[in-house]
């Protein structure tokens, strides 16, 4: 199966880390998540690799070639964003999607199986499969509910909600891309109403895996944190 890596973003809420150099370089220990995620893959038999770059796309190519990414069967190919495409624009212009193939964003630390991902998204017969996560969002703040009369029916303070949030991983069939144009910028939010509108079948697949998105500057310390904590969990090749 292929995979294509989003890495084109500025990664403008992770600043000052992404002043200098691109999101999908930000260390985690000791490598690059980026560098990481390919580990990964590549462990779980996925070894035919694209990058999607834009900002600072040379220092991910330059650092790539330049031997620090050594793993047996690995083929990595690029393609470059002459200007921003969103996170389901770019697909339209990478060769060779003639089959069912993974993408994900350049910025997630996660223990999801993939093969397990593809697995289900193939038993569901779906268009896109989007993995997915339970996420808790804490209100620190007293929620009222009134009717019409604006008179106050109910009061919670600091209520929890949960929610099933996208983990930035996702399997495409190759007929999805007939709904993407060359060249236009189109964000993956948009490409699943899309669907939707023309009755695509689009399905999610529930991790419990541990999974951090590292685009905000809060998350990503504490994925360091836990990335030591859990060392065994992300063994890598």
């Amino acid at each position: 199966m292929k995979a294509v890596i989003l890495a084109g973003g500025k990664g403008a809420r992770l600043a000052p880390y992404t002043t200098i150099f691109p999101k999908p370089l930000v260390p985690i220990g000791e490598q690059p998540i980026l560098e990481i995620i390919i580990r990964q893959l590549v462990r779980q038999g996925i070894r035919d690799i694209t990058l999607s770059v834009g900002y600072l796309g040379e220092l991910i190519e330059a650092y790539f070639q330049n031997g620090h990414c050594h793993i047996p069967g690995l083929s990595l190919s690029y393609v470059r964003e002459t200007h921003p495409l969103g996170t389901a624009g770019p697909l339209a212009r990478i060769p060779g999607l003639d089959g069912t193939f993974l993408v994900m964003n350049g910025d997630v630390l996660t223990t999801l199986n993939y093969q397990a991902l593809c697995a289900f998204h193939r038993e569901s017969r779906a268009a896109l499969t989007i993995a997915t996560h339970r996420k808790d969002v804490q209100i620190d703040l007293g929620v009222l509910e009134t009717n019409d009369n604006h008179e106050l029916v109910a009061y919670r303070e600091k209520p929890r909600y949960s929610f099933d949030v996208s983990m930035g991983v996702y399997v495409y069939e190759p007929g999805v891309l007939r709904h993407i144009a060359e060249g236009e910028y189109l964000d993956f939010p948009d490409l699943v109403v899309r669907l939707l509108d023309c009755r695509e079948k689009v399905v999610g697949f529930h991790s419990e895996d541990f999974w951090y998105d590292i685009g905000r500057r809060e998350d990503y310390e504490l994925a360091q944190q836990e990335f030591q904590d859990r060392a065994a969990a992300f063994a890598l090749v």
